[in-house]
Order: structure tokens, then sequence, then C-alpha cells
């Protein structure tokens, strides 16, 4: 089995595992940051929470809405990622985990070795051009929540 084909059976049992058994799937009622997004052209909502500790690290995280099993798949992936890192750690994920999922061009991220091995098996991604505005809707809810305090409804 060649390389490609190893990476693709990889994306899909990740999507299938996670869509199925999304990890910090619930609301949290005393989160500090909070966020919701919606991608009109599919249906998917998705919201997020966070609670910050006083050190700017994210203390819990989780995940709620309707969304397609891509979207799901990886919003129970980042909220696994994501827990106990910094706001600024938050957004080198960010973008790359963007650069993942469009094949675009990968910064280092020192000492964050098993989160990018985790976000590489969504690699797969690139082939389905459509399906990255599913996979990144929970990534840019994120990025709001942790721009703004716990305003959203």
């Amino acid at each position: 089995m060649n390389n490609d084909a190893v990476v693709r059976d990889l994306y899909r049992e990740v999507i299938l595992n996670h869509s199925r058994r999304p990890r910090n799937r619930r609301t949290m009622a005393a989160c500090s940051h909070a966020a919701r997004s919606e991608n009109p052209a599919c249906g998917d909502e998705i919201s997020v929470f966070l609670q910050m500790n006083d050190r700017g690290v994210i203390g819990d995280i989780a995940f709620a809405g309707q969304s397609c099993a891509i979207a799901t798949a990886s919003a129970s992936l980042m909220t696994e990622v994501l827990a106990g890192k910094t706001a600024a750690q938050a957004r080198a994920l960010f973008d790359r985990f963007l650069a993942i999922a469009t094949g675009g061009a990968q910064a280092p991220l020192d000492g964050m070795e098993v989160e990018l091995e985790q976000l590489t098996t969504l690699s797969g991604l690139r082939d389905y051009p459509v399906r990255v505005t599913c996979a990144t809707l929970p990534w840019h809810t994120i990025l709001a929540a942790l721009e703004s305090a716990k305003e959203w409804k």
C-alpha cells in the first residue's frame, strides 16, 4: 500500500471515529469564552465553549451543535488538541490545521509534535476542497471564542 493510500485510510478512520464518538460534545454553562458559527450553505452549526484559567490556558473546552460528520470530527479532534494550550498556541495550531487541510505551507511548531501528528491525520481533506469549509468551521469558531468573553447567544 502506498503512502497516499495509508493517509486516506487513516483520514477515514479518524473521521469515522470522532464523528461516531465525539469527544467533549456538550455545553458548558460556566465558560469564560464562547462563540457560535454556522455555514448557511450546508446547515452546519457549531458552538464552542472555553474555560480559560488565570494563566491564560484552556482548562476545559467543549463544543455543541448540529453538523456533518466532517465538522463534528474536526471539532472533536480540535477539543482534544487544544486542551491545555494557551491562546497563542491555539492560534498557531489553527494556522497549522488550515495549512494541513488546504495543502499550504507549514511553519514549524516546536514542542507540539503529538498535536501535529493528530492534525496531520486530516491531511486527506485537501483531496476534498468542498469539505475544508466543514472541517474549518469549528476552528474559526474557536478563534472567535478566544477573541471575546462569553458574549454569544
